[in-house]
């Protein structure tokens, strides 16, 4: 869980900590909200049923491992969701439609991600992660690009705001997609893990603990015990 760092003297420091985090806390409130509301709510209903529609016209589901897992698979899967929507819009089918062939409807599934093809030319990932062996949250990012030869781009996603995506999505989609889709499986299932140790903290201890704070993507962590002063976890 990082580098622990005991104050016995309550600088001002942690003083200062408390309060920004408190302030994060409001925010998050204020924010969870926010994305609660009907049109929050109808995006994420509407992306896992897209998702589920795609995983159940599969025609198989291939793992990945290794030098199979590759920027190559990528550029075909663009190729052909491009192509299909073309030949979809050349015949007038305005219908909701896989983009792949009914004997090419496969879906492509590396460690915890799962990669399909969705109509109008968007791929779509999925990330599930897990905690003690069990899928604990699932995850979705749509990517688009308006042609084969433009880059790709985020359309839409479920994945937290205070994650940074945008940063990812910069620094590496347009030159390594992989590279940027295993970033983004890592930085969840990260998020998961802390989340979770805080669960497991305020489980374990929560009779013991007057206070406790952490930072949004729970990468600072703060928390006081009856017999101790404040402790800070990063």
């Amino acid at each position: 869980m990082g580098e622990m760092i005991v104050s016995m003297d309550q600088d001002i420091r942690l003083d200062t900590t408390r309060a920004r985090l408190s302030n994060l806390l409001k925010r998050h409130r204020e924010l969870s909200d926010r994305l609660t509301r009907d049109s929050d709510k109808t995006m994420l209903d509407r992306l896992n049923k897209e998702f589920e529609a795609a995983r159940r016209s599969q025609s198989q589901e291939v793992f990945l491992d290794g030098e199979e897992w590759n920027d190559g698979l990528l550029a075909t899967l663009r190729e052909r969701v491009h192509m299909e929507a073309d030949r979809k819009a050349e015949n007038g089918n305005a219908g909701f439609a896989l983009v792949c062939h009914p004997e090419e409807r496969i879906t492509y599934r590396v460690g915890n991600k799962v990669i399909c093809c969705l109509d109008g030319s968007r791929i779509g990932i999925q990330f599930e992660t897990s905690t003690a062996g069990e899928t604990y949250e699932v995850y979705h990012c749509v990517l688009e690009s308006k042609s084969f030869l433009e880059k790709m781009i985020v359309l839409e996603h479920t994945i937290p705001f205070f994650l940074p995506l945008s940063d990812l999505e910069n620094d590496l989609l347009f030159s390594n997609a992989k590279k940027f889709i295993d970033n983004v499986g890592d930085l969840l299932q990260a998020y998961v893990d802390r989340k979770e140790q805080v669960r497991l903290i305020k489980e374990l201890f929560g009779h013991q603990i007057s206070e406790i704070y952490h930072s949004l993507p729970y990468h600072m962590i703060e928390f006081s015990m009856d017999d101790c002063d404040w402790l800070a976890i990063s």
